[in-house]
């Protein structure tokens, strides 16, 4: 797993170097924005940052990641903004000087997806009650295992549910370390049950077997924050044209083009930057 974690950093840092050297050689204004996988594969990026390049002349480079890369890569200072969705990593990466203020844009939902004949019988609207039954029949469960807002979401559900996973950890249990999409893909081979977040569920095509099995539940709430990268601790932070990214997201224009993205006539995200 560490041979692995280095080569992802290392194409990171070589896919951002490319970034920069590009940009310098085509004399372009750009801002690069570490986010959650989620964003970028539901497709609300490839909606968004037009409209938003459009209104300021930035550009906006994104590395969609897992929550907890995505804020690793900022505390190194290898991005302007973070754009992901995990509070409680957020806010510890403000505290810890890392970043400036948070602030929230929108939110959606997480849901639990499976094999629609459900043999574990997890439907439902409460997702303890569903991961307990998965547990106890220890049917195939595909976990991203990749420190992103969505396995963090997951391991507090577990424990919500009342279950010690390295005690019960077995062949069901698939621990993947691999992004929403990749995983999505992983479970519809499988047949086996997934959290997922609503967005990139709305977003996949390649189903197979699987349909949401549990949603609704308030505890699969998912919100999403926005956080400037720190310049006094990384000078290299183009600070001014990332917050002006970040202004243009909680105020009308960019919630509105939230509110407006729609995958099939269904809402994918909520803004909520007001509240």
């Amino acid at each position: 797993m560490q041979v692995l974690d280095r080569l992802r950093r290392a194409i990171l840092l070589a896919a951002l170097s490319l970034f920069a050297v590009a940009g310098a050689a085509a004399g372009e204004r750009f801002i690069t924005v570490a986010s959650t996988t989620s964003t970028e594969q539901s497709g609300l990026f490839d909606y968004l940052l037009p409209k938003f390049t459009q209104a300021s002349g930035i550009k906006v480079r994104v590395v969609a990641l897992g929550t907890g890369q995505a804020l690793d890569l900022a505390r190194r200072g290898d991005a302007d903004v973070v754009f992901v969705h995990d509070q409680a990593a957020e806010e510890k990466f403000v505290a810890a000087g890392d970043g400036l203020r948070r602030q929230p844009v929108m939110y959606n939902d997480f849901i639990l997806v499976g094999p629609k004949d459900d043999p574990a019988q997890a439907a439902g609207q409460d997702i303890a009650e569903g991961l307990r039954r998965i547990a106890a029949a220890r049917a195939p469960f595909v976990s991203r295992g990749d420190k992103s807002g969505t396995h963090a979401a997951e391991l507090r559900y577990w424990q919500a549910a009342g279950i010690d996973l390295d005690a019960i950890k077995g062949p069901w249990y698939r621990d993947t370390g691999s992004g929403m999409g990749a995983a999505l893909n992983t479970a519809a081979a499988l047949d086996a049950y997934l959290l997922a977040d609503r967005g990139t569920w709305l977003n996949f095509r390649n189903r197979g077997k699987l349909s949401i099995l549990i949603a609704g539940d308030r505890r699969l709430f998912n919100q999403y924050g926005v956080i400037l990268v720190n310049p006094a601790r990384h000078p290299e932070v183009k600070a001014a044209d990332g917050q002006r990214f970040i202004d243009w997201l909680v105020a009308a224009a960019g919630q509105q083009a939230i509110a407006a993205y729609r995958i099939g006539g269904e809402s994918v995200f909520f803004p909520n930057a007001a509240e």
